[in-house]
């Protein structure tokens, strides 16, 4: 079958990864990027063998999916005119940065039966795949989400930056409503959250609590999730896992068996897949703006709490 023409729109620090992995898949061929940064436009168009936009209009006129990976407040503007002009869309998490937006971009690919998908790249990680089979209705969930400090993506807080990637497992997880939310936050080096800590009930009884912090020494990202028969452990960063279960009286522990790959190249891949079988994608902007939606909610709180204080 012949390839899908793609292109790579935003092509810093993470979109540059994007423009890597579009030109290497057999699906994909990298019809050209697009970059505000003209000079790093024609960078990575030259590293990777294909031609620099400076025009959106003519890259989505050649291409028939995009990647979308530029600051948040830009993701509604670009993703809708994608879209309008018929390309098939996948844009990095958060989907947009107000909830409306976001409810506008789904039902402007509805509407045109295009497909929108949302860079919630934990969901493709092949230890949260491999745990995944094992999940049975989740008690209580605990993530915790640290890293240092970026310099970078700092207009957004950290609720947006990082915990929402806990939010959209979280709700994929426990899929039942939100009964109450408590959040906390504190900004340290930005106008804006650096760390937070959320604590969600949910109806039926489950609990996350959750944990990001921009700002430490060490980077960590992992995830405890806890059921009526066994005690699962994944860590993201490392791609392994252990399952904790009772047997004779004792409590036995057992690796999960991971097969380490790229989740961002699982995902583009997934995306192309997607396009060309007409299938939906595991993250729909449908679920993308549920994760928006409950980090919406707890930044309100924190931002509330900060005000207060």
């Amino acid at each position: 079958m012949q390839p899908i023409r793609t292109g790579v729109i935003g092509v810093g620090h993470i979109g540059r990864h994007h423009a890597r992995i579009c030109a290497e898949l057999p699906q994909s061929e990298l019809v050209g990027v697009f970059d505000a940064d003209e000079q790093r436009c024609r960078q990575i168009a030259a590293l990777y063998q294909t031609e620099p936009f400076f025009s959106l209009e003519e890259l989505t006129a050649r291409a028939q999916a995009v990647t979308i990976a530029t600051p948040t407040g830009t993701h509604f503007p670009i993703a809708r005119a994608c879209l309008q002009s018929g390309c098939h869309v996948l844009v990095e998490k958060p989907i947009a940065d107000q909830v409306e937006q976001a409810r506008a971009m789904v039902l402007m690919a509805r509407e045109k039966a295009l497909l929108l998908q949302v860079g919630h790249v934990e969901r493709f990680n092949p230890a949260f795949r491999a745990m995944e089979p094992l999940l049975r209705a989740p008690r209580f969930i605990e993530a915790h989400r640290l890293c240092p400090y970026p310099g970078r993506n700092t207009e957004i807080g950290v609720v947006f930056d990082l915990m929402i990637h806990d939010l959209d497992i979280v709700l994929h997880l426990v899929r039942a409503p939100v009964v109450s939310i408590d959040a906390v936050g504190v900004a340290v080096l930005s106008s804006t959250e650096d760390i937070a800590n959320a604590r969600i009930r949910f109806e039926g009884g489950a609990v996350a609590n959750l944990t990001c912090s921009r700002i430490s020494p060490e980077k960590m990202r992992k995830i405890r999730i806890f059921q009526d028969d066994a005690y699962l452990s994944l860590n993201y960063g490392e791609q392994c896992g252990e399952i904790y279960r009772k047997k004779d009286g004792r409590i036995e522990r057992q690796p999960i068996p991971v097969e380490k790959d790229e989740p961002l190249k699982l995902q583009i891949s997934s995306f192309l897949d997607c396009v060309r079988s007409h299938m939906a994608p595991v993250v729909d902007g449908g679920k993308a703006v549920a994760a928006l939606d409950l980090a919406m909610q707890i930044s309100d709180r924190i931002g509330a709490g900060m005000a207060a204080s």
